[in-house]
């Protein structure tokens, strides 16, 4: 049911006047149009309150922001209203908690109650009652889903998956309280997963001891992606000169400085962060990673003269990654680590990156009035 109100709402693409072809947004939108007519391309088709359908409705409410067709917009509206505006099954589990970012955002543009009231039910549980449980990583006998800790964010892509929904319930309602729950267990996976030599996030605890053959240590560069893409955007949310936001401020000017060290000449980031030699391009990482550079330089955290060339490097990238058919390529598939990546390989999440990033390229590159 929820596939077949998106075909139609795809079926409803026009051609955009001729002077919005040109730039980032404008290329984001021909890639939204192609994702909206090839809803089945990618596993979890039926599914679009899971996590990697997710990360595509996200890009979309900020492409919708940027000036895109009202036919975007629409779509996030159909989307919302065919899931119900419900969340995913489990209560506390993160990433069945990343579509309500995107109900949040209709909440804010003009939608129907049930979209704010369905992210106070689904956060009250989790406020009220918190999970209690250690943050180290032991997958059981039963499986990767019966993993307890993942009642917590004790796995790095958690950090963007659902605090920006927590920060933006309390900027909406006006209740602290889901920011403070936010700030707390964000700092909890930090001071857990953050490597301090390195500046990067372990995956998860699974991986502290980990090496490659070279003696390296493994840090995932989608992982990475994930927490320099979700502070992008808790930072703005959070009040300014708090000590949250300080802080994490601070966090995001050190990763950046780190990341910028490992972008490729080509522009891409590799799969393994610390191990470039013949590395794939990698579209979902590399869209994360140009989304929070450009975000930075735009927002005032890095300085322009350094960072804005690393953003746009990894644009470029992006570009070339988009295949004759219309796809966003070069995307590795579900992981929880480096992993092989071909060209024809797509994914949602990778489209969200690649949307998101599109839209802060587009505003680095609008003259500063």
């Amino acid at each position: 049911m929820i596939l077949r109100h998106l075909t139609i709402a795809a079926t409803m693409v026009v051609a955009a006047p001729a002077a919005a072809q040109q730039g980032p947004v404008a290329q984001a939108v021909k890639l939204a149009d192609w994702q909206l007519a090839h809803m089945d391309v990618n596993p979890r088709s039926g599914d679009m309150r899971a996590w990697e359908p997710a990360v595509f409705w996200i890009g979309m409410t900020a492409l919708a922001d940027a000036g895109a067709p009202p036919r975007i917009k629409d779509a996030i509206m159909a989307m919302g209203r065919a899931n119900g505006w419900r969340p995913g099954e489990k209560p506390y589990f993160a990433d069945d908690h990343a579509i309500v970012q995107s109900y949040l955002w209709v909440a804010a543009h003009g939608g129907p109650p049930q979209a704010l009231a369905s992210a106070k039910t689904t956060f009250d549980r989790v406020v009220e009652k918190p999970a209690v449980t250690t943050l180290a990583f032991a997958v059981p006998p039963e499986g990767y889903g019966a993993t307890e800790c993942l009642t917590r964010w004790c796995w790095c892509d958690a950090l963007f998956m659902a605090p920006p929904a927590l920060v933006e319930l309390s900027r909406q309602s006006g209740d602290a309280r889901y920011r403070a729950f936010a700030m707390k267990e964000f700092w909890a996976t930090t001071d857990f997963l953050l490597d301090p030599v390195e500046q990067l996030y372990y995956r998860d605890s699974r991986f502290f001891e980990r090496r490659d053959p070279q003696r390296r240590k493994q840090f995932w560069a989608r992982g990475n992606g994930w927490v320099f893409a979700g502070m992008a955007r808790i930072i703005p949310l959070l009040p300014k000169g708090s000590a949250d936001r300080v802080r994490m401020e601070g966090l995001f000017r050190r990763m950046a400085a780190k990341l910028k060290t490992l972008q490729k000449p080509d522009g891409y980031w590799a799969p393994s962060l610390l191990a470039p030699e013949a590395s794939p391009p990698e579209s979902s990482g590399t869209g994360f990673f140009t989304y929070g550079m450009a975000w930075g330089v735009n927002s005032g955290v890095l300085p322009r003269a350094e960072y804005a060339p690393v953003a746009k490097r990894g644009w470029a990238a992006l570009e070339r990654a988009i295949q004759p058919d219309g796809r966003l390529g070069w995307v590795q598939q579900v992981s929880d680590r480096p992993d092989k990546v071909a060209a024809q390989e797509t994914q949602y999440y990778g489209v969200g990156a690649f949307l998101l990033a599109a839209t802060q390229i587009a505003a680095l590159d609008r003259p500063a009035r």
